[in-house]
């Protein structure tokens, strides 16, 4: 057996989980930290993060179709689906036949799930302010706009062509 003691793991905010770290690494440890808070911020609400989002989404641009709001959610078709199935069986959310496309399918909220909308916000303004909190004064809008810019940069790893 080896005598070795084993690595020393470093804690939040050392080495490579801290500022030594990848930024892709560093943009996943702060995006699960706001996930887990969040979650927990809406959990006695009967509410998932994935829910919570759709219904952001559907509230922002009324009559989007499920296509529209898995494109804005950045979730699969599929989880959207399963999603919009469950926020309508809980009377949350409705759909309409498009009239002009008949195949598509146009949600809105209802007002039960207008009502569910504003508690999640409430919870989630407390986690948005300790966030605002934390940056530097006068950062928040160049934060912002790097946050657009890297989710929307092109980061595929070209394979080299043989």
């Amino acid at each position: 057996m080896d005598d070795k003691l084993p690595p020393q793991v470093p804690m939040p905010r050392e080495g490579k989980c801290g500022e030594a770290g990848y930024l892709g690494y560093l943009l996943r440890q702060a995006s699960a930290t706001v996930r887990l808070a969040t979650e927990r911020a809406l959990t006695d609400l009967d509410v998932t993060l994935p829910q919570f989002l759709v219904l952001t989404m559907v509230n922002a641009y009324p009559g989007a179709s499920s296509a529209d709001v898995a494109r804005l959610a950045m979730l699969t078709p599929q989880t959207i689906s399963l999603i919009v199935a469950n926020l309508e069986r809980a009377e949350r959310l409705r759909r309409t036949v498009d009239p002009a496309h008949g195949r598509i399918q146009r949600m809105e909220l209802t007002d039960e799930g207008l009502v569910l909308l504003d508690r999640c916000r409430e919870r989630t303004a407390v986690i948005d302010a300790r966030l605002r909190e934390s940056l530097p004064d006068g950062l928040e809008a160049q934060v912002r706009r790097w946050l657009v810019e890297v989710a929307t940069l092109e980061l595929a790893i070209e394979k080299a062509k043989s």
